[in-house]
């Protein structure tokens, strides 16, 4: 058994038999074989019994080459295996069923125009998916089927060239070859694929750039501005892109400088631009040769002829009504700044380019001399000045004149021109303290004592610059308790005369200083130097001084101060208004009940000092009848035209004092019952209201709640003089009262 398992072929073609058994296997009826591996039981079966592999489906070799399959003999009851198992190789033999297939259809190529035959182009690759080892199905050879003449090629390689010389871009551009690859070496029976080649030719310069035109003309006004176009001139060339590019120059012209030619890249067209002005009075007309040639030139094609054109330009000026030109683009004037009112200080001149050659008149804009500082004079041109100058104010001043035609006013045909006026100092302004000086010295300062270095400020600009002196004025340099010393570099330094000061003899000194200049004529003016005299210690730091002193070391103005105290005072009356408005809420009403009537409240908070009181006031007022004053009217009675007064006649004065008590009353009784305005007869007065600050509180008994028997009176007769009757009368005791 196993010498023939041994010698068993392994390998079978296509869906062949294989037949793996055991000789005399006949006999025993109780073998079954299994098989195992890769694509048992769905490409492979076994027979169990015979030992017989069929292969169920088509094999492909590209799909899968050889299948490694194990058999084993088992008994067929007990399922015991009767040998080992043995391995199988299945290889798949191939065959031609595979067309050749192309890496990319469609393949893209590009190739200069112009090339060489056998310039390579583009190498094609086909694949065959056959057995490369087994035959010639996998073996390609390459063929050209459309595109011939031009392009050829090679059947090993793949390989494209070009098979035609002197192909030219502009005549064709675009080519499509077709390629064909076939499997058995070309041989009859084999198979193909094809695939397309595009090829497209790429531009090379072999054209040289052509003027349309031999002659170009164009007409332009003179007013045009410098750096305008003039006109456009055009070459064309058959090449595109790059090899198209071109340059154009100006290689002649009788009017050197007035034009130049530009190249637009983006349309390759020639711009004449005008370099100078044009006057059509000086110069009418303007002849320019041009010359245009490719920027990039390969040297291949030198021998096909001058990679240039040349043409000529005729240029025709227009005559326009052009404004007054200036003789200068700008003018610079001077003048000091003591110079008198209508002095002239420079001119301006414009002239009519046309060939009228109109007068000119000159004028300022006066939106550069807002001021009116200067004028000019219409027909000649010159500047004057209006008003004093000051240089300290405004150094320059810049001004535009304006020239236009005297016959005619265009807005359009006006002239301008700056004017610069610079303003030349003079000395007129004298040197002043470079600020506010004031200092302190000390009580024990000693004699030469620097205390103070001063500088001075001048608004004039001398051209050598500056040189201050300075000195005491003479009506102070003979009892000076300081002196000045002149630093001799714009400084001067204040010195102490003697040894001490005191604060108790004089507490601030005024040092006048005089500041003068070295120009001419020289400036000088007086300063005043405040200084304080301190108690310092004995490094010289000020450890006091007086009020004024430090008040204006620490930097209060006295302006400052009077604004402080009036905040002060405003916040002290803010509090004293609101203390007040608060406490005249807490008053009671005078009134409490809601059922009161309030339309009329009279208020009495004077208390009687009863009948002993003979100060409280005088009786003979109610004595004397010519004391009582007459009737007067309330603000809301009716005018007396209406209701004139009631008028009694005055009663002679008697003896008696209660009778002239009660004419009295009776004479204010009537005049009260024939006032038409007094209150109505049964209108209610409502008297609840006593006064504060009573000492002996309400007397009223509306209020008690306790019997007369309850109270106790005897705190009257401690109330004074004018309670002496009510104590008598209250104060005694139950005994007397009944009595």
């Amino acid at each position: 058994w196993k010498f023939i398992k041994m010698k068993m072929p392994q390998t079978v073609a296509g869906s062949g038999l294989f037949a793996a058994g055991i000789i005399f296997s006949f006999m025993y009826g109780s073998v079954k074989y299994v098989l195992t591996g890769e694509g048992a039981g769905s490409l492979f079966k076994i027979d169990e019994k015979s030992g017989d592999i069929h292969a169920t489906k088509r094999l492909d070799r590209e799909e899968k080459a050889y299948y490694i399959l194990h058999a084993k003999a088992v008994n067929r009851f007990t399922n015991e295996a009767l040998e080992g198992e043995s391995e199988f190789i299945i290889k798949i033999h191939d065959i031609n069923d595979n067309e050749p297939r192309f890496t990319k259809d469609p393949y893209m190529a590009r190739v200069p125009e112009m090339s060489d035959i056998g310039t390579s182009v583009i190498q094609v690759t086909a694949t065959d998916a056959d057995d490369a080892t087994y035959g010639n199905s996998a073996k390609v050879v390459y063929s050209i089927l459309e595109g011939q003449p031009y392009f050829s090629v090679d059947p090993e390689t793949g390989l494209i060239k070009t098979a035609l010389p002197g192909m030219d871009r502009e005549v064709k551009e675009n080519y499509q070859v077709v390629i064909q690859a076939k499997d058995m070496a070309g041989q009859m029976g084999g198979l193909s694929g094809t695939t397309t080649v595009s090829i497209t030719l790429s531009d090379v310069n072999d054209n040289p750039p052509r003027f349309t035109k031999t002659l170009y003309e164009f007409r332009v006004p003179e007013s045009n501005e410098v750096g305008s176009s003039v006109g456009v001139i055009r070459a064309m060339d058959a090449d595109i892109g790059q090899n198209a590019e071109m340059d154009y120059r100006i290689i002649g012209s009788d009017g050197p400088g007035m034009f130049d030619i530009t190249t637009n890249r983006s349309t390759q067209d020639g711009i004449i631009v005008l370099r100078k002005p044009l006057d059509f009075e000086r110069k009418r007309q303007y002849s320019l040769r041009v010359q245009v040639e490719n920027s990039h030139i390969n040297p291949r094609f030198y021998s096909m002829g001058p990679f240039r054109d040349e043409a000529t330009i005729k240029i025709v000026v227009e005559d326009v009504d052009e404004p007054p030109e200036f003789e200068r683009a700008s003018y610079v004037m001077e003048v000091k700044e003591d110079a008198a009112k209508n002095t002239v200080i420079g001119s301006v001149s414009a002239s009519d380019p046309d060939d009228k050659n109109s007068l000119v008149r000159y004028s300022i804009d006066r939106r550069t001399d807002m001021d009116r500082v200067f004028n000019i004079h219409a027909g000649n041109g010159s500047v004057f000045i209006l008003r004093e100058l000051d240089r300290e104010e405004n150094a320059w001043h810049n001004i535009s004149v304006i020239a236009t035609e005297f016959s005619k006013y265009n807005p359009r045909q006006i002239s301008r021109v700056p004017v610069y006026i610079r303003v030349l100092d003079v000395n007129d302004n004298a040197p002043t303290f470079a600020t506010n000086y004031e200092t302190f010295v000390c009580e024990n300062a000693k004699a030469n004592q620097r205390i103070q270095t001063i500088s001075a400020t001048d608004p004039d600009e001398p051209l050598a610059g500056h040189r201050f002196f300075f000195g005491l004025a003479q009506d102070a340099a003979g009892k000076a308790n300081f002196s000045v010393r002149d630093n001799k570099d714009n400084t001067a330094g204040i010195l102490t005369r003697r040894n001490s000061y005191s604060s108790l003899q004089k507490s601030v000194y005024h040092v006048p200083v005089v500041i003068s200049d070295g120009e001419f004529p020289m400036q000088s003016s007086t300063n005043t130097l405040t200084i304080r005299v301190c108690t310092c210690d004995r490094e010289g730091n000020m450890k006091l001084c007086n009020a004024e002193a430090l008040t204006a070391r620490a930097g209060l103005s006295t302006g400052a101060l009077v604004a402080i105290l009036l905040c002060v005072i405003i916040l002290l009356m803010i509090v004293v208004l609101f203390a007040a408005l608060r406490r005249q809420r807490k008053k009671e009403p005078l009134i409490i009940s809601k059922e009161d009537v309030r339309d009329n409240v009279v208020s009495y908070n004077d208390e009687g000092g009863g009948e002993e009181d003979t100060q409280a006031f005088d009786i003979g007022t109610l004595r004397n009848p010519e004391a009582i004053e007459e009737s007067k009217q309330r603000r809301d009675i009716v005018p007396e035209t209406f209701y004139p007064p009631v008028r009694r006649p005055v009663l002679p004065p008697t003896r008696d004092n209660n009778g002239d008590v009660r004419d009295f009353i009776n004479q204010r009784l009537q005049d009260n019952d024939s006032d038409p305005t007094a209150p109505p007869y049964d209108s209610l007065a409502t008297y609840a209201y006593e006064g504060n600050g009573s000492v002996a509180e309400s007397l009223s008994s509306l209020e008690s709640v306790t019997t007369e028997g309850d109270q106790d009176y005897n705190y009257l007769s401690e109330w004074g003089p004018r309670f002496k009757k009510l104590a008598d009368m209250y104060g005694g005791d139950d005994s007397d009262r009944d009595s």
